[in-house]
């Protein structure tokens, strides 16, 4: 991956895991009503999750490369046609306000883990995610060494943010994440990155 293609990941990944949503609530509302150490537990089970999706999502793609150049190919357009989708959805749920319904299990790590699983962004979208910037002329697993660290630290700052406003201003951090425009911005920046990299062959390739 080059330089220019590193940071077109980097900058899609901070759109991606920053667009508000159960995660962000759950973050929140934990920084709320536990503080921001008593959260860690839940910002860990969201890297766990991100972890498994990476390497889940890292294995599908190397499947396919090997299948087939032309079944690739499709993989990469039917992603970048989910992440247009998701961009659609998230401009017509922009007055929404997400939920986290109460889930299984008692501890804030495995509540955090199963929100995280279940978010409609999960396997789907990381793999579409994921599949816009591979190489497929090089090996999947050589290419995790950039990607993922990229992926986990932006992951983990954003959900610490996130975390971190709901322990510092409390219920005003709702208003303020889940305004409609800067959920409207977010979900045209979707539609945006679905068209270009949906456009392109070979996005984020030297």
């Amino acid at each position: 991956m080059s330089i220019e293609g590193w940071i077109i990941f980097a900058v899609f990944w901070v759109v991606f895991v920053t667009t508000p949503g159960p995660n962000a609530v759950n973050c929140i509302t934990n920084g709320m009503t536990l503080g921001f150490r008593r959260s860690v537990p839940g910002i860990l089970a969201i890297l766990t999750q991100a972890t498994l999706f990476l390497i889940l999502s890292a294995a599908g793609v190397t499947a396919l490369i090997a299948a087939s150049p032309t079944l690739f190919f499709a993989a990469k357009l039917i992603g970048a046609g989910f992440l247009i989708y998701l961009g659609v959805r998230g401009w017509l749920l922009a007055r929404t306000l997400p939920k986290v319904s109460a889930q299984s299990g008692q501890s804030i790590y495995l509540r955090a883990f199963a929100i995280a699983t279940i978010n409609p962004k999960s396997v789907a979208g990381y793999l579409a995610a994921f599949s816009q910037f591979v190489q497929p002329d090089v090996p999947v697993w050589d290419q995790m060494w950039l990607i993922m660290p990229t992926a986990l630290t932006i992951t983990a700052l954003s959900y610490s943010g996130y975390t971190a406003l709901g322990a510092g201003i409390g219920r005003a951090a709702l208003g303020a994440v889940f305004n409609v425009w800067v959920r409207r911005v977010m979900a045209v920046c979707f539609v945006i990155y679905g068209v270009l990299l949906g456009a392109s062959s070979t996005p984020g390739r030297t």
